[in-house]
Parts: C-alpha cells; sequence; structure tokens
C-alpha cells in the first residue's frame, strides 16, 4: 500500500503526463493499494483546470491551496492527506524515473527508516553559479550528519508517513524541506539509503529562486544544528578563530608583525569562550531532553 504526493505549482507542461506515467507504473507493479495525491499549490496557470478533468479517477486525489505556500507545506499537507503509511514523493515536472520506485522500494523493504535517489546524469551537472553553493551546503550538512550525504536535497524518496510526522514541526516549508528532513532523521539516528537514479530534463521552468532558496537553506541546517546538537555549530565557529590564531601566529613568526602575535592569542582566547558556550548549550539541550 502505497501513497504517492506530487506537489505542483504551474506544471501545466507536465502534470498529466507525470500522472500517466505515474498510473501505469503503480498499475504494472501490481501493488495491492496505491493512491496518488496532487497537491496543487496556488498554481495561477492551468494546472488547476487539468487537475479538475482527474476528479472521477478513484485512486488520485488533489489537494487545493488558496495560494502559494511553498514546496515544503505541499508536501506536508499531501504527507497528512494519504491514505496509507508507505510514502513516496515525487516531482511533477519529469525529472525523476518513477520507474525506479521498485528499486527503491526494494531497498525500502529491507528496515530503512528513508530511502533517497541519488541525481546522475547529465541533466544534474552543477552550473557555474550553483556549485560552489551546493559544496558549501553540502560542507554544512555533512559536518553536522557526521557523515558522507551524496544527495542533501533529492526530491525522490521513500519513508513511513508515521516516522515524518513527528518531525513536521522542524521541518521547512519551503525548498529546504528535502535537506532539513534529511538533517532531522540523521541526527536523530534514523538509517537513511541511497541508489543510483538518472535525472531527466525538466519539462518547464525551475521553481528554485537560486541565492534566496539558499540562504533559507542555509537558515534551517543552523537551526536543525542548534536543535538537534549545539555544540556542533560552536566548534565550527571555534575552528574558524582557530584558524585565525594560526594565521595571526605565522604573520608574527614569518613577518614579523607584532599585531600577528596579537591576533593569534585573540584568536585562541576567542576559540576558548565559543567551545565554552558551546559546552553549556549542549548541557542545556540535554536538560531539555529529559
Amino acid at each position: 500500500m502505497i501513497s504517492t504526493i506530487i506537489p505542483a505549482y504551474n506544471e501545466e507542461k507536465s502534470i498529466l503526463q507525470t500522472l500517466d506515467q505515474i498510473k501505469k507504473i503503480l498499475e504494472g507493479m501490481k501493488i495491492s493499494s496505491w493512491e496518488i495525491v496532487v497537491v496543487d499549490d496556488g498554481s495561477k496557470d492551468e494546472t488547476p483546470e487539468l487537475l479538475k478533468t482527474l476528479s472521477k479517477e478513484p485512486n488520485i486525489k488533489v489537494v487545493r491551496h488558496p495560494h502559494n505556500l511553498g514546496y515544503g507545506r505541499s508536501l506536508k499537507d499531501g504527507i497528512l492527506a494519504a491514505k496509507y503509511d508507505t510514502i513516496v514523493i515525487t516531482d511533477a515536472d519529469m525529472t525523476y524515473p518513477f520507474e525506479k520506485l521498485g528499486d527503491l522500494l526494494k531497498e525500502y523493504e529491507k528496515n530503512f527508516d528513508m530511502v533517497v535517489g541519488k541525481r546522475t546524469g547529465q541533466f544534474y551537472r552543477e552550473s557555474v553559479i550553483k556549485s560552489p553553493l551546493r559544496k558549501i551546503l553540502k560542507f554544512l550538512v555533512e559536518f553536522t550528519a557526521g557523515r558522507s550525504i551524496p544527495d542533501i536535497n533529492s526530491g525522490f524518496r521513500i519513508f513511513s508517513k508515521a516516522t515524518v510526522t513527528k518531525y513536521f514541526k522542524h521541518l521547512c516549508d519551503t525548498f529546504s524541506f528535502t535537506t532539513s528532513m534529511t538533517l532531522a532523521y540523521m541526527m536523530t539516528g534514523k538509517t537513511v539509503h541511497y541508489i543510483d537514479i538518472p535525472y531527466h530534463e525538466r519539462k518547464g521552468q525551475t521553481k528554485v529562486r537560486l541565492f534566496k532558496d539558499s540562504l533559507r537553506t542555509l537558515q534551517y541546517i543552523l537551526q536543525a544544528i542548534n536543535y538537534y546538537n549545539p555544540l556542533k555549530i560552536f566548534i565550527l565557529f571555534a575552528m574558524l578563530c582557530f584558524m585565525g590564531a594560526i594565521g595571526g601566529f605565522f604573520l608574527s613568526t614569518f613577518f614579523k608583525l607584532s599585531t600577528g602575535f596579537y591576533l593569534g592569542i585573540g584568536g585562541l582566547l576567542t576559540c576558548l569562550i565559543i567551545m565554552c558556550f558551546g559546552l553549556i548549550a549542549d548541557l542545556l539541550k540535554q536538560i531539555m531532553d529529559k
């Protein structure tokens, strides 16, 4: 029994084709019970009218937002509306290969808490602008989780409704939903497994606002660190101060600059103070957990 959640915002070029493809795949897999939940996130194009044509489809449910509330909020509302515990999320723009669902299910049945499709292929190549931003976010997420994460925000994954709803108040309502979900699972001991999938060419325009959404993702990463393991963020800042101190001593030793020595001493003291605050924050977290 599977519920497939599809957030849709201005997807008139691909929504019907996406739904037709997913229906055929689910029927071909001979799953006993399945449904597709489409969340129209306040679309301003023909998406709402196209979805009205599906009103008599027995296995398709449409949830509508009066205006655009965000990718993450759409997924949350779709998950809450789902009948079944096994949740699959995918996009409406034909980028994810839904035919790989069988591979994800096979791994999920090995008792992983979440199985994620790791995007590969020429259409997932990083642009000159996206590459450094993704690397920064990837470093922060991996530093936070303490493990390698092949794809921090893939939108094709399978998980349990009962499990994910417990994290809802800490998950982002926008495009950072999958990133915050990955962090929440990993930092609370849940098992997450990745399998390679090809990433296809997008139909329609991307809804991601690169700079704004990257800043929002960074915000949620920092919030996740602060909530699940506050000591991590203090360690990161302490490391930066320590590196600054080493740089100061380097200037003092090799260039005979007295300011470098004072910079080094100041950096070490700041590093010590930050670590003390980090230990206090960690202690407060333990008290709150109890």
